[in-house]
């Protein structure tokens, strides 16, 4: 259907692969943790915007610039790592919110930044892209005559079961810890957690192999 093959398989290897721990993950786990709900699925949303840029990318060949060109590969590797550790060093500096009941409810400037903040990360990570240009092709006839089209469906199949696990993993954390973020204290060592969790997966993408 479609050029698609095996699809039922793709469905189940999607969800454990969305299941696995990786940047984007701790992200979204970090700004749910010591932010709360709403910030982690803004987060969500950002990430999610991320991943259709990628597939995007796969499904009209532009990916294959980062597996061809090493050079490519590095500049947007080193850039995401850059990021990365910005995000963490403004996190771990930066005046605690968290714990005043008034300012729990973020303003609109505040959620936009954060969704970016998910883009970027997402975007600047290149392994993402290589991910789904090695990935979804498994599942692509190999006498495909339709174009981009199995690639969009694919790749929308897997951005459907990530999304669905990060909602569940956003809401699961953000109620574990309202109790804690309320804790000025606590609320200060999530912050500064989560600004390290940033700056060591910058440091873990910068030496990071292709």
């Amino acid at each position: 259907m479609f050029g698609i093959q095996n699809y039922t398989g793709f469905i189940v290897a999607a969800i454990i692969l969305n299941l696995t721990p990786g940047i984007d993950t701790m992200y979204i786990l970090t700004r749910s943790v010591s932010q709360g709900k709403k910030a982690g699925l803004v987060s969500v949303a950002g990430i999610m915007s991320g991943c259709i840029v990628h597939v995007l990318f796969a499904a009209f060949g532009l990916s294959l610039i980062l597996s061809t060109s090493a050079m490519v590969f590095i500049l947007v590797k080193w850039a995401g790592a850059c990021y990365l550790i910005y995000l963490g060093i403004k996190t771990l500096f930066e005046r605690n919110k968290s714990f005043k009941p008034s300012q729990l409810e973020y303003a609109a400037k505040d959620l936009i930044k954060i969704y970016k903040q998910g883009v970027i990360t997402n975007v600047l990570n290149p392994k993402v892209g290589l991910f789904f240009l090695s990935f979804l092709p498994q599942f692509i006839n190999p006498d495909n005559v339709n174009g981009p089209l199995p690639f969009l469906i694919l790749g929308a199949t897997f951005l459907a079961t990530g999304t669905i696990w990060c909602l569940i993993l956003t809401w699961s954390a953000a109620l574990m810890t309202n109790t804690l973020r309320k804790n000025k204290t606590v609320g200060v060592v999530l912050q500064k957690l989560s600004g390290i969790v940033f700056v060591g997966f910058g440091v873990k993408l910068a030496f990071s192999g292709h």
